[in-house]
């Protein structure tokens, strides 16, 4: 097999090597669970504290504030619930349109329960894929519990304001969550900052592996523990801790924060380049989402009159691998929700790829996709009864 391009990094990240090389002795000489009493095992307790308090730096929080869990997921779920059982009295919740599947499935099912209905109120987004911070404080009332909205969209990179958002939550005595794992190490987040009572990420999107997150909270926010066991994670997240993957964690984050200018310029550029080159040489193309305020890594186009399918299907034949939507979603037939929320019309809708970089893609992998992209267009295009229908 040919070297992969890979451009599908908001679905998830490559294990870093220097990450790997630190989590190897954990599965081999240094296997001791870091709950027992003896200094075997306290010495690989000792690395996992090392890695709350990477964790904690690249946030800007105290490793007090951090619980490792299994996902983002695992991380929102927690953060939701946690605010739910905090609140018994109230029977509202504030979310956007565009969440990923973990915020907006679980806010369908509050909405379901029986005899216990909570109102979920879904805010939509224009056509850039940008929030309405009127609308957002129209929709908080006296029974609102949280609000969970994204910190940047995983479809299309788009971030939202989150820290205005979380401060007139506090405002009104509202508990504030937002699902950070596109977010963190692409952008620069400080919790002494930003007003949030609860954030997620996840290790696998940002090259560490899979199977490990975190979830900030707030000192003195109200919490209930998801997953009910032992005494791990200081009562918070019983189980025994994923030793190897949690130090993999921290890694991750302190090359995160040493990586985030790099993010910010080489990998922005070879976005831009990627981005433009397509635009300029693909008739009826078109961005999705806002042009400047996302992620420096994420794009997000439509190809009109072709399916996404077809496109990545033709892509993988040239071991070049995007997206046509979130990863959690991609066996749905329908649209993506997130376009829907735009108003992304529907000759367009449904070609709609997304490229994510990270900082291991090179000139030479954009070069090619701007080559090979084009053709696949046309000949799809030749064979859709839409193109050769759209001017009647």
């Amino acid at each position: 097999m040919s070297k992969v391009i890979y451009m599908d990094n908001n679905a998830t990240t490559r294990v870093a090597p220097e990450v790997l090389e630190a989590m190897l002795p954990y599965f081999s000489e240094l296997y001791g669970n870091p709950s027992s009493m003896h200094r075997f095992g306290g010495e690989v307790g000792r690395a996992i504290t090392r890695a709350r308090a990477q964790v904690a730096n690249l946030l800007g929080a105290t490793p007090e504030e951090i619980i490792f869990t299994s996902c983002g997921t695992e991380s929102d779920s927690t953060a939701i619930l946690s605010a739910v059982r905090a609140n018994p009295e109230k029977r509202h919740l504030v979310i956007s349109r565009v969440e990923h599947p973990a915020v907006k499935n679980l806010a369908e099912s509050l909405h379901n329960l029986t005899g216990h209905k909570y109102q979920v109120t879904s805010l939509g987004v224009d056509s850039e894929g940008m929030l309405d911070l009127e609308e957002y404080r129209e929709a908080l009332n006296d029974d609102t519990a949280m609000v969970s909205v994204m910190m940047a969209n995983n479809e299309t990179g788009v971030i939202f304001p989150i820290a205005e958002m979380a401060e007139i939550a506090k405002e009104r005595g509202i508990l504030f969550h937002t699902d950070a794992v596109q977010a963190v190490g692409k952008v620069p987040i400080n919790l002494q900052e930003l007003p949030v009572d609860f954030l997620s990420l996840s290790g696998h999107k940002l090259h560490a592996p899979k199977g490990v997150g975190v979830l900030y909270v707030r000192k003195g926010s109200p919490y209930a523990p998801f997953v009910i066991g032992g005494h791990q994670e200081r009562g918070r997240r019983g189980g025994t801790e994923n030793s190897a993957s949690i130090i993999g964690l921290g890694k991750a984050c302190e090359l995160a924060g040493m990586m985030m200018s790099m993010e910010n310029t080489k990998v922005k550029k070879l976005r831009d380049k990627l981005e433009e080159g397509l635009l300029a040489k693909i008739p009826n193309s078109l961005l999705n989402g806002h042009k400047t305020c996302r992620l420096p890594n994420t794009t997000n186009i439509s190809f009109e009159y072709v399916e996404g399918e077809a496109i990545l299907l033709h892509l993988d034949e040239y071991n070049i691998c995007a997206s046509s939507g979130s990863a959690c979603t991609s066996g749905s037939l329908e649209p993506s929700h997130v376009m829907r929320a735009m108003g992304v019309p529907f000759t367009a809708a449904h070609g709609s790829i997304r490229f994510s970089l990270s900082v291991f893609n090179t000139e030479d992998e954009v070069d090619f996709i701007v080559e090979k992209l084009p053709p696949i267009i046309a000949n799809l295009r030749e064979m859709s009864p839409f193109w050769h229908n759209r001017d009647k």
